[in-house]
């Protein structure tokens, strides 16, 4: 029986169907033997899940699994890794990928794979560039475009597309409405620069179907090539944790600007809340990290899309724990500490990165420096801080 670590699984996961399934013809044509298992939620209404198996030439094999929990990514969960197991004992099978469904995020599915004993070389989320600020825009629940993956799914398109972007260290990007008819959209500079901004680190390789020719730079074997270059699933998880993301760095160009903002004094809990809804509306995209007068020792995570904010206790920051804690804290999160430490608040910081087209750089700044502690807010200290009104007890759940 062939190690499952022996079968080199890459995920390509995206909201644009139209330039994921580019990408994953682009690995079939590049990658001669390759497989792809592609898990359909479409049907879950019904209560199945239908599993495809596919080479370049047409579908191996088809079957359902049925729903888990009324769950169709659970049902994705349960089957995966069994179908990955049969595809390495039969042998001969140089790459499979895995064609994530629309709205299943990378993260949860790498994790999985992983879990199950194989190696994952690679992630991908597949882009359009013309479509990345009209689905960064879109606060539509997923159950409302018919792409839940369970009855008690609540995630958003626009939170849900910008955590497939932001994971994926490698981005396939589609030729926007190359060969297609007028009304296809096709990107210009300030889609492509929005794109950059949001994910900075990624590297990107242009993709065109397989059936529109492979100009010099269009993918070809760069796509295999990041298919197979290896990936690290702890380190991808500490990068996307508010602790220790790796956020994007100042930015202005083509129309499309990013700011990072950064202070040392905490947030007045009912000025900041009745702030909200001006910074969400104020950027296509923000995130980070924040901390409450009346909550020093809590980090509070800021995730933003599509008009719509999260904010949710991302456990204590280190300065809170005592020194023998330490040691049970992941080395990542305590470099990115180190790095970051003040003498008076360890730490605890705002780090806040905003990113849009047209953003009104100082507006934005003049209304997150209203949030503040004022000068005798501060001075008065800790003690008369955790007296302040709890503004955010319903938005956390306390």
């Amino acid at each position: 029986m062939s190690a499952p670590a022996a079968l080199p699984v890459v995920i390509v996961a995206g909201l644009h169907a139209d330039a994921r399934r580019a990408a994953v013809a682009r690995l079939l044509a590049d990658v001669p033997g390759s497989v792809v298992l592609h898990h359909d939620l479409a049907t879950a209404p019904a209560g199945t899940v239908v599993r495809t198996v596919r080479d370049a030439t047409g579908v191996l094999s088809a079957g359902e699994a049925p729903l888990v929990d009324d769950c169709a990514c659970c049902a994705l969960r349960e089957d995966l890794v069994p179908e990955l197991e049969r595809l390495a004992d039969a042998g001969g099978t140089p790459l499979a990928v895995v064609e994530l469904w629309d709205s299943v995020e990378p993260k949860a599915m790498a994790e999985v794979v992983t879990a199950g004993g194989f190696t994952v070389t690679g992630v991908i989320t597949a882009v359009d560039p013309a479509l990345v600020l009209p689905y960064l825009g879109n606060g539509d629940d997923l159950a409302e475009r018919g792409l839940a993956a369970a009855a008690t799914d609540q995630r958003t398109v626009a939170d849900t597309f910008a955590r497939q972007l932001e994971y994926a260290p490698v981005l396939a990007v589609a030729d926007s409405g190359a060969g297609s008819d007028a009304d296809v959209p096709v990107a210009d500079d300030e889609d492509r620069e929005l794109l950059a901004q949001l994910h900075p680190t990624a590297r990107q390789v242009p993709i065109v179907p397989t059936g529109h020719g492979d100009p010099a730079g269009a993918a070809g074997p760069e796509l295999a090539r990041a298919a197979l270059a290896g990936f690290d699933v702890e380190a991808a998880a500490a990068a996307q944790h508010p602790a220790c993301a790796l956020l994007p760095a100042e930015a202005d160009a083509h129309g499309v600007a990013t700011l990072v903002w950064r202070r040392r004094r905490p947030f007045h809990p009912e000025r900041l809340y009745a702030a909200l809804e001006d910074l969400t509306c104020a950027a296509a995209r923000s995130r980070g990290r924040f901390w409450l007068a009346d909550r020093t020792d809590t980090l509070l995570h800021w995730d933003a899309a599509g008009g719509a904010l999260c904010v949710e206790s991302a456990g204590p920051w280190l300065a809170a724990l005592p020194d023998a804690a330490w040691d049970l804290v992941p080395p990542v999160r305590r470099a990115a500490a180190a790095l970051d430490w003040d003498p008076e608040h360890g730490d605890r910081c705002q780090h806040l990165v905003f990113t849009s087209p047209g953003l009104d750089r100082e507006g934005l700044e003049r209304l997150l420096e209203s949030c503040l502690l004022t000068d005798a807010e501060y001075a008065a200290g800790r003690a008369a801080w955790q007296r302040l009104p709890s503004a955010f007890d319903t938005l956390l759940e306390v």
